[in-house]
């Protein structure tokens, strides 16, 4: 595995749904915790907000299962999921993690960096989107 020595840092879109209950979500993360908190908030200022009618398609969103791959070659697939309904048993992992900050609003092909708990850089790249259930 090699070392990442620069943070990627790619376009971000969302619709104005997510962006709304997730700007919530992080200021309330504030107090708990926080610097995972800031990392959210700091990806919602950079993220593109367009109407959820526009929200182009293969973006991750609130709900998308997800597949990426990681830095070292490994495969997961996951579904984002707020905090109450993160079950990382069934897949689905929280907004409020480090790598659920780092999915929300990439689509197929991009990758992005993100520092686990003990800061160490990691990268992954997403390789495919699934729509949340019910999505048109």
């Amino acid at each position: 595995m090699t070392e990442i020595r620069r943070d990627l840092t790619p376009p971000l879109t969302l619709g104005k749904a997510d962006h709304a209950k997730l700007l919530a979500l992080g200021e309330a993360g504030l107090d708990r915790n926080p610097d995972l908190a800031e990392i959210l908030l700091t990806e919602l200022d950079r993220a593109k907000v367009v109407s959820d009618g526009k929200l182009p398609e293969g973006v991750v969103r609130m709900g998308s299962r997800v597949t990426y791959e990681t830095n070292s070659g490994q495969q997961q697939t996951v579904t984002l999921a707020y905090p109450a309904d993160a079950d990382i048993e069934a897949g689905r992992i929280s907004v409020m993690t480090p790598i659920g900050v780092a999915l929300i609003g990439l689509k197929a092909g991009q990758s992005i960096t993100w520092h686990d708990r003990a800061d160490k850089r990691h990268k992954l790249t997403v390789l495919k989107v699934e729509a949340p259930v019910g999505a048109n």
